[in-house]
């Protein structure tokens, strides 16, 4: 393995720290490096050409009160595969209050967890209001380019495919709607080449909705009016429609009239989901009531006839009460914890016709953090990859490939100690089956310090990693992945040699 040390960061954190998201496999890092001759266990396939990426928040300074998991400064993992070799880079986005807060050398907003009267400058981002947009939840890649984004709409900061630097901020050519910014999860069609994505705020409509087409044009822009302001954290699409929600889980209206933002669940409210022609107007978005739950995932979304059907985790108890002799750590962070949520994978069906509903459960598995093969996004799809967990705590134990068709599942359970990021799909070259390639995530091993890089044959989980790949140090438990081919990054023939192979 080559390794190149590229910068190391201040950290004022605690060294006797006991918090239960800064310690163990949330221990967080402060290096950035260029990792090149990867160390590999097993064969790495030839035929797998493209780039996995994962975001994660990663702190490098002491709250000023109480730390959120969510707080964290985002952090982006990436490992290239081409030419049947692999490399490895991870950097800090660069975002506008990482670059405020290196400056300064201490935490200058308040976190989740935290009154927002503590924080010390006069900038905020997302619908609550001075928080930090650390640009650390999501990341997908649109237009050649790596972009990542914030739970509680922010910016989006364009980074390199290839180098992982960060560029700047994406405007869409002046037209990005900076006073809403944009949710946690925009989609990417990678048959057309478009960006799907909505905004949420308190003020009214509390919605918008776009599209963004691969040349970074903005589309379509619309409101989508709702009773009041709503926390959606996800959409999905189909070839011809947008789908987004409006859960009963939301902030406290009372709360909110005197600034608290404090999060209740509604049982008596219906779950509402929104279809909207993918470049409509406000006037074709037709809403659909079903039984009461919350999702923060979808999984995916496709046309059946004159029926909209759409897979994602519903939530058994969304609102899970403090169990008795609960720690504080255990009671502030019970909403993390998916065994007490029981999310299982879940399928709603639309008529845009007739105005029938359908659902049912796909599943009895509880597991989160849904994948598919990216080719697969708004069409038709049979197979689901997704991630179980620890009871406990934000962690992933191994991950599920779920068969929507059959109802099968096949489990693949990490050794105790090992815990995963969400899987990544990534179809080989060449590939004509939907499962017709690697399932890819990266572990934070405890017992080792170590982490790696393993690659499955989708078609055969069970069988374990065909490929362990070692990474330079141990990585920060984590959470959101993509897949993008090389084909879909700038540059990807040509960097760092004209002749496009990689010099490791």
């Amino acid at each position: 393995m080559e390794l190149e040390l590229v910068n190391r960061y201040l950290s004022t954190l605690p060294e006797d720290d006991d918090h239960p998201y800064r310690t163990g496999p949330w221990t967080p890092q402060t290096s950035e490096w260029n990792a090149d001759k990867l160390d590999v266990v097993g064969e790495l396939p030839s035929d797998l050409d493209g780039i996995y990426l994962r975001n994660t928040e990663n702190p490098l300074f002491a709250s000023m009160r109480m730390y959120h998991p969510y707080d964290g400064d985002g952090m982006v993992h990436l490992v290239g595969f081409r030419d049947g070799q692999a490399f490895y880079r991870n950097r800090f986005v660069k975002t506008d209050g990482f670059c405020a807060e290196q400056k300064a050398g201490e935490a200058l907003w308040a976190g989740l967890a935290e009154p927002p009267s503590l924080t010390k400058v006069d900038y905020g981002w997302g619908a609550r209001g001075l928080l930090k947009d650390s640009s650390s939840t999501d990341v997908v890649v649109h237009g050649g380019e790596v972009l990542t984004t914030f739970y509680q709409c922010g910016d989006l900061y364009r980074l390199s495919g290839t180098t992982l630097e960060t560029i700047g901020k994406q405007d869409w050519k002046g037209r990005f709607p900076a006073r809403h910014g944009i949710s946690a999860h925009p989609k990417v069609d990678e048959h057309s080449g478009e960006l799907m994505f909505f905004n949420y705020g308190v003020d009214a409509p509390y919605m918008r909705y776009g599209v963004v087409d691969k040349a970074n044009n903005l589309t379509d822009y619309c409101d989508v009016p709702l009773p009041g302001p709503r926390l959606s954290h996800d959409m999905a699409i189909t070839e011809r429609y947008s789908v987004l929600n409006d859960c009963p889980m939301f902030w406290d209206p009372d709360g909110l009239a005197v600034g608290k933002y404090a999060t209740r669940f509604f049982r008596d409210l219906p779950t509402r989901i929104g279809v909207i022609p993918r470049h409509g107007t406000s006037s074709e978005l037709r809403w659909f009531e079903f039984e009461p739950t919350y999702v923060l995932h979808w999984l995916n979304a496709y046309e059946d006839g004159d029926w909209v059907v759409l897979d994602g985790f519903f939530q058994i108890n969304p609102a899970p009460v403090p169990a008795p002799g609960a720690t504080h750590y255990e009671r502030i962070f019970r909403f993390l914890g998916q065994e007490q949520k029981e999310p299982r994978l879940h399928r709603w069906r639309m008529n845009l016709r007739t105005g029938a509903t359908q659902e049912h459960d796909l599943t009895d598995v509880i597991s989160e953090f849904g994948m598919i093969n990216g080719r697969y996004c708004g069409r038709p799809h049979r197979f689901a990859y997704a991630a179980t967990r620890v009871d406990g705590i934000f962690l992933f134990d191994g991950f599920v490939k779920q068969d929507t068709e059959t109802g099968a599942a096949e489990t693949v359970k990490f050794p105790d100690g090992v815990f995963g990021s969400e899987t990544a799909m990534a179809p080989r070259v060449g590939a004509t089956a939907e499962d017709d390639g690697y399932v890819i995530t990266l572990t934070t091993d405890v017992n080792e310090n170590r982490s790696e890089c393993l690659v499955f044959d989708a078609q055969n989980v069970t069988a374990g990693p065909v490929a362990r790949i070692r990474l330079p140090e141990r990585i920060s438990s984590g959470t959101h992945s993509t897949w993008a081919p090389g084909s879909a990054v700038s540059g990807w023939r040509d960097f760092d040699n004209p002749d496009g192979a990689i010099r490791i």
